[in-house]
Formats: C-alpha cells, structure tokens, sequence
C-alpha cells in the first residue's frame, strides 16, 4: 500500500515548489506534470543542502572569529607590558590592562586622555621628541621617561614605538625598569666603591710599607747610637703592625665573602677578654692622653660561655681601635650588660644575650651614615682628604662576625658628641674550668727552657732564619728541612729530638700529614705549626693532626717563646 505524505508537509512542500518556482517560471504548479513536480522538490532538497552547508562554514568562521579575538584579547590584556594605541598628539585610542595599572587608573577612563599627562615634567620633553622620531620613521625608537603614576611613586619606563608611513596612530609599549635601573644605580655604586677601595688600599698599603723600607734603610747607615736605633725599630714595628692589620682585614673579607668564614664553638672567658683588650690598648690610649675604663660585672666564676673566641676578640679589637683613632681627648669605655630571658614570656631558664659596648667621646657620627659605615669598603668620611687612615672593612668584618654569632650591631651617635657602639651575643654560661683565649692571649712561662734539639720545618730561608734566631738561645741542635718528607725522615732517624716547629704549607708533603705520620711512631716530640693562613680553623685542624699548638705567622717571638716553655719538659 502507497504511504500517504501529511497534509502540512504537501503544504510545506507546495509552498516551496511556488516560491522557487516563481525565480524559475511564471508557469501555474497545478499545470505542472509529475516529473516535472518531482525535479523541482529535488532542486529544493539540493537547494536546502547547500543553505545548511553554508550555514554551518559561516558558523565556523565567527567561531574562529570569536576564537581568534578572545585570544587576541587576552594578549593584549594580559601582555607583560603596557601597550598603547596613540594619536600623534599623545592621547589614547586603546590601552590594555597592564597599561590602565600603570598609570593607575580605570581603562575606561582613559580612552581620548592625553598620555603626556601622566609623564613627569622631568621626562615630558622627552616623550615629546621620541613620538615626533616615531612618526617620522618606520623604524622603532625608544627613549626612557619617568611615568608619575596616579597615587603612586614615579617608576622608570622604557618606552618603544612604531608607526606605518602615513598612518595617524602609533603602537607604543611599555616596560617598567626601575628595577633594572636601581641594579645598574647599585652595580655602578659597587664598581666606584671598589675603585675608591682600591685606590684607598695602595695608599693604606704603601704608607706602612714606606715606613718599614724606610727605617730598614736609615737601620743600615753607620755609627748610630742606641736610642736612635730603639726609635727606628719603634717605628718599623709600628708599620709592621699597621701593614698586618691591612693585611688580616683583607684576608677576614675575603673569608666572609666566600663563605668560608666558619664559627668554631668553644668555652670563651669574657673576663679575659676584657680584661686583654684593655691591657692591649692602654698604652695606644695614654700616648693620646685619652682615659680607658673597662667595665666587667660577671664575677670571675661565672664568665664563661660558648661562643666563638676569635671572632668576639677580632670584634672588640676593631672597635676600640676605632674608639681610640676617632677621639683626640676625652674617654673611652669598653664593657659588657647581661641581658637576661624573661620567663613570664616563655624565655629558656639560663640563656640570654651578652650586649657588649664600646663608647668614646669622639668626633661622632652623622645620622645618615649610621648604616653606611657597616657596609663593605665604606668610611663616613669617604674624600680623599680624610684626616684618619683605614680600609674601611673593619665595622663591614665585625657586623659579619657579629650576625655569624646569632647577634645583631648598631650605632649610636651624633657629630661632636661620641659614638656609642653596641653589639650582642647569645648568652649561655658553662661551668666548665677550661677555656679558649685569644690567640694572642698568652700566659708567660715561668720556668727555664732547657737546651733543646730543634727540628725547623721551613721551606722559606728568611723564617727559617728567623726561627733560628729566636730559638738559639735554648737551643743545643738545630736541624732545617724543607718539606713534610723531610721532616718525617729526620724525626724518624732521630728519637732524641725535642721539639719541631712544623710548617703547614710545604712542598712534597703538607704539615698536617707530616706531623700525623711522626705521630705513628713519636707521641712525646712536642710540635707546634707554624702558619700563614691563620684562619679561623687552623688551629683547630693542627691539634686533630697531633700538634701540641699553633702559632700563627707572622710570629710572635714572645709568644712562640711562651708556648714552647709551657709544651717543654724540664
């Protein structure tokens, strides 16, 4: 049985036969044969086909459309820099996001706005000038402008524009680099610091060094008596002392920029040192007329804490030696406060900070170089015709020293009135007897050194001509060699020998291991290193090989004296 088509689609079907039949012939449908009724339904299926076909490319394109303007939307907006549209007057067609936050107002109230309201009046010339090259050329141009953002503090941009020949707009981006300005600021600062270092340093460095070649040459000329002698040698020694302490300031710096300047623990005697700082300088502090006082409230019993000695000595030395340079009359006080825990706030029992200070009734320091003066290679006075000498790192070491020990360090000052210097440690007292010293904190022997063999490890002829010197006068037999090897043949061949003054940096074989293979078949030779590294550990690494104890280089005669008399057996 024929299917019946429904009425409503005959009717749709009608209506679309006459309507494309009215575009074909002006012809009646119901004239129309079947065939004829047929092909025309067929045009309009073809026909609809290619509606819907077009239909469905049309909506591709306005979805790539809308893809492609969301996405150019987004980079625009989210651009990691300002991006402007601008008229050749400087006002705004368009910005981005990014751009409406740098100058610190909504978007939509900035469209039509002048851009040149927003640069500085410092800079606006400039912007001017750099849009006139940009429409001019169809190259890009750049220029830097200080941008005076809205509620904000100036920034630095850079601002780079193109424009097409002929056009009435420009494309303009910018980029905040205030940073990178304020880093090339600090980099150039740095490099003219170190310039003024340098140059600081030949001065520091030649002017004790002419004082030593000097007095050598005036040492040499014939017939002088004996006062004359003695105050020459004064002086030599005075720029000897100057040129090591230059010397050890460079050393300390250099530690502390590479990291390598360790914190070695041990049982430390405040009273000690306090009681040696003020021995030490007394006599710099009367030849200036200048009254030092030294103020120590821990009872004897009770000083000793963990801390590391050398550091709190080289900490105290630096800024009394600096008390006493910058005060031509007056005082000077160096001491120490305990600031003991507050258990009402949960502080550990028997803990604290020790807050040590070094006052003078100096010349003083200006406010705005309070902060200045801790900084490396920098000295409140930094001309060229500053009345005091000095490198400039010694308050740049002791902040270092200070932040390594836990504490903190500051100033208290204003010109011609003092300076108060303070710094702190943590506090945690031990009742433990034995106790670390500074290292030129030494006790004097008291005994008579017997007649000694004497075995000098030293590759270098002038301290090994030295050490023989000094050690003549309690010496039956002394011995030279000049590397580990040797030294570890010699006491081997040698069982009678009484001491070796052990270099650590030698040829063929270092000191340590020399001094770690005597040691395998000679416990009783006393061996003291002898070095010029004299950093924080050395010491330390000399008594874990076997050495009985450490004299850093340049050596101290006295105090080589005094520890061979407290290692040597009578």
């Amino acid at each position: 049985m024929k299917k019946t088509v429904p009425l409503t689609e005959v009717e749709i079907l009608r209506q679309k036969a006459e309507a494309l039949l009215k575009k074909k012939s002006s012809k009646p449908i119901s004239k129309f044969s079947k065939d004829e009724m047929l092909k025309l339904i067929h045009e309009i299926e073809v026909h609809e086909i290619e509606l819907e076909m077009q239909n469905e490319e049309l909506n591709r394109a306005r979805n790539a459309q809308q893809l492609a303007t969301k996405k150019y939307s987004e980079l625009y907006d989210f651009a990691p820099c300002g991006y402007f549209t601008l008229s050749k007057e400087g006002n705004i067609i368009e910005l981005n996001l990014l751009g409406a936050e740098m100058l610190g107002m909504a978007r939509a109230h900035l469209t039509n706005s002048s851009l040149l309201f927003f640069i500085s009046a410092e800079t606006r010339q400039l912007f001017v000038n750099f849009l006139e090259r940009v429409f001019n050329s169809s190259n890009k141009e750049t220029a830097e402008v200080s941008l005076a953002s809205v509620g904000k503090t100036p920034i630095a941009v850079l601002v780079t524009g193109i424009a097409q020949e002929g056009e009435e707009q420009c494309h303009v981006t910018m980029v905040n680099v205030t940073e990178l300005v304020a880093a090339k600021e600090s980099a150039q600062e740095s490099d003219r610091l170190k310039s003024e270092f340098l140059a600081n340093m030949s001065h520091e460095i030649r002017t004790p060094m002419n004082g030593i070649l000097g007095m050598v040459q005036l040492l040499q000329k014939p017939g002088l008596e004996s006062d004359v002698i003695q105050s020459y040698i004064i002086l030599l020694k005075k720029s000897g002392d100057r040129m090591l302490n230059i010397i050890n300031n460079i050393i300390n710096i250099s530690k502390i920029e590479s990291g390598g300047a360790e914190v070695l623990i041990t049982n430390v005697n405040v009273n000690e040192h306090m009681k040696y700082i003020c021995t030490f300088f007394k006599t710099m502090a009367e030849k200036k007329g200048l009254q030092l006082s030294c103020k120590y409230p821990l009872p004897d019993i009770m000083p000793i804490v963990k801390s590391d000695s050398e550091k709190i000595y080289a900490i105290l030395t630096n800024l009394v030696n600096n008390a006493i340079k910058f005060t031509e009359k007056g005082w000077v006080q160096i001491g120490y406060s305990i600031k003991l825990p507050n258990p009402a706030i949960g502080d550990e029992p028997e803990s604290g900070l020790i807050e040590f200070f070094v006052n003078d009734s100096g010349i003083g320091i200006p406010a705005d170089k309070h902060g200045l003066i801790f900084e490396r290679f920098r000295q409140a006075d930094q001309s060229k015709s500053r009345s005091y000498e000095g490198s400039g790192l010694g308050l740049s070491i002791s902040k270092a020293f200070v932040e390594q020990l836990g504490g903190e360090i500051w100033v208290e000052s204003n010109p011609g009135k003092g300076s108060e210097f303070h710094f702190t440690i943590q506090y945690h007292p031990v009742k433990e007897s034995k106790i670390t010293k500074p290292a030129d904190l030494v006790e004097k022997g008291e005994k008579q050194i017997k007649k000694l063999k004497v075995v000098i490890a030293e590759d270098d002829e002038m301290s090994f001509q030295l050490l023989a010197i000094a050690t003549k006068p309690f010496s039956k037999e002394v011995i030279h060699v000049r590397s580990g090897k040797e030294a570890v043949a010699v006491c081997g061949n040698n069982h009678d020998i009484d001491l070796v003054l052990m270099d650590i940096q030698m040829p063929l074989m270092d000191g340590y291991e020399a001094t770690r293979q005597i040691r395998q078949f000679n416990k009783g030779v006393v061996i003291i290193a002898q070095t010029a590294f004299a950093l924080a550990d050395s010491k330390e690494k000399a008594m874990q090989a076997g050495c009985n104890d450490y004299v850093p280089k340049p050596i101290n005669l006295n105090m080589l004296t005094d520890l061979i008399g407290r290692n040597i057996k009578s």
